[in-house]
């Protein structure tokens, strides 16, 4: 009987969590995203994808971003080839909603719970730029494996460091008795 009522309090906790964030997360896009005339990405995406050209220049890439005239996303150009487009999706929230639902549905003391929360979701934030750097730079030198790095290894960085923290957390962290 113990062991329906953690899975069930895991799920109202996770599911609750997921159901807020994914609402608020919404809401802006909703309020910050333009898809009509004038197409403007959320201003979170702009910054992703501008943190991404910061980073390819510091590497020594010629990199430059545009909004895209005709969807909601923006450009990345290495010495002016359009290498990709930064969308919504890129920008590493939808992620961190998850990791965050996860976390709290396995919370341990608030204050640990919070300072995680705080460093998971920077950490993946920080990882997720590098890892559009690192496939743009992969795009740029070997446009013929398109498939294996946008659809292979692409998630793989974000959801194996997600994996990682919520081993750890489970492990290191969570209250959950075993």
């Amino acid at each position: 009987m113990q062991s329906n009522k953690t899975v069930i309090l895991f799920l109202i906790k996770f599911f609750g969590t997921y159901i807020l964030l994914f609402l608020i997360y919404s809401a802006y896009l909703n309020k910050t995203q333009k898809n009509s005339e004038v197409f403007s990405c959320a201003p979170i995406t702009k910054i992703v994808a501008k943190q991404t050209e910061i980073a390819l220049n510091f590497f020594g890439y010629n990199a430059k971003i545009e909004q895209h005239t005709e969807e909601v996303s923006v450009k990345l150009f290495i010495d002016n080839i359009f290498i990709a487009r930064i969308i919504e999706g890129c920008n590493s929230i939808s992620i961190i909603i998850l990791f965050i639902s996860f976390i709290v549905a396995f919370s341990s003391d608030l204050e640990t719970t919070f300072l995680f929360i705080v460093f998971g979701s920077l950490l993946l934030y920080v990882t997720n730029v590098f890892r559009i750097v690192i496939i743009s730079i992969a795009l740029y030198k070997f446009p013929q494996y398109q498939y294996v790095l946008h659809d292979i290894l692409f998630p793989l960085i974000i959801y194996g460091t997600t994996f990682l923290l919520w081993f750890l957390w489970i492990r290191k962290f969570s209250t959950l008795k075993k």
